[in-house]
């Protein structure tokens, strides 16, 4: 999953990596004028595996390969290991989360300090999105409970349908109701915050997508996602997905071919992240 070429913008990497996109110029004798560019801050939760990150790059990667980085500069914070945070959320348009191998349900200390941030930058107005591991994090923090899915694991392209309330809301403006989108985890929000809405879901988790605050969002799906990218995942975990088949009375063998054939793109994810930067900032 690579950034757009020609894009325009910048991406800052805060910690251990730095990286810096130019902003290209058009080679004729007017120099256009910059757009308006958004500062998004990115918080990253964890990494992915070595397989996967060598084949589709981390977590943060999937984010800027699928928004692009024209209009926007984003400031890419690992808070798992312990990165310092801002003192607020006010030099950022935005802040997002991206999804994380950790549990909600093992919290840690760092995992309380990010998420009382978000929670305080909600309240302030900063928009705030989190996605799988995020929207779980911010779930919690709002008075709900997170667990194991009994249902097990959703992995792969799944379906996801809109509520009444999620056909209405600017995150998905554009969405179809019923649409396609990447999925892996295994934790879900099993109770939903008070004063939460419902934006999403399917039959395996009944909260998709949830809508704390005026500018809150959590989305448990990966908008962020390509194909290419959940197939690294199936790979790099199938050994683990098969033990979970075979125990849910699926026969050896068959679980991550079923899966790697249902991959199929997921435009709605691009539409989603980009409502979100464009509707809620």
């Amino acid at each position: 999953m690579g950034i757009p070429r020609g894009a325009q913008g910048r991406s800052r990497q805060i910690g251990q990596e730095r990286t810096q996109v130019a902003r290209q110029g058009r080679n004729d004798v007017q120099t256009r004028q910059p757009a308006v560019v958004k500062n998004v801050l990115l918080l990253k939760a964890g990494e992915a595996a070595e397989s996967v990150r060598l084949t589709v790059g981390d977590y943060e990667q999937w984010f800027l390969g699928t928004i692009g980085l024209e209009g926007h500069r984003f400031d890419i914070l690992p808070v798992h290991r312990d990165a310092p945070l801002p003192r607020d959320a006010h030099a950022y348009d935005a802040v997002m989360m991206t999804g994380s191998p950790l549990s909600v349900t093992r919290l840690e200390p760092w995992m309380e300090r990010v998420a009382d941030f978000m929670v305080e930058a909600g309240e302030k107005g900063t928009p705030v999105l989190g996605v799988c591991f995020g929207h779980q994090l911010l779930a919690r923090a709002y008075g709900g409970h997170v667990a194991r899915n009994p249902q097990g694991r959703e992995t792969g392209t799944v379906e996801v349908r809109l509520t009444e309330a999620g056909r209405r809301d600017a995150l998905f403006d554009g969405v179809p109701e019923v649409f396609a989108a990447q999925a892996t985890h295994e934790d879900i929000v099993a109770q939903v915050p008070e004063g939460a809405t419902v934006l999403a879901g399917n039959a395996n988790t009944a909260a998709q997508a949830l809508a704390f605050r005026p500018k809150v969002r959590g989305v448990q799906f990966h908008p962020e996602a390509a194909p290419d990218a959940l197939r690294a995942v199936i790979h790099a975990r199938q050994e683990g997905l098969e033990q979970e088949a075979v125990a849910r009375g699926i026969p050896p063998g068959a679980q991550v071919p079923r899966l790697l054939a249902g991959l199929t793109p997921t435009p709605a994810g691009r539409r989603i992240l980009m409502n979100f930067l464009e509707r809620f900032t």
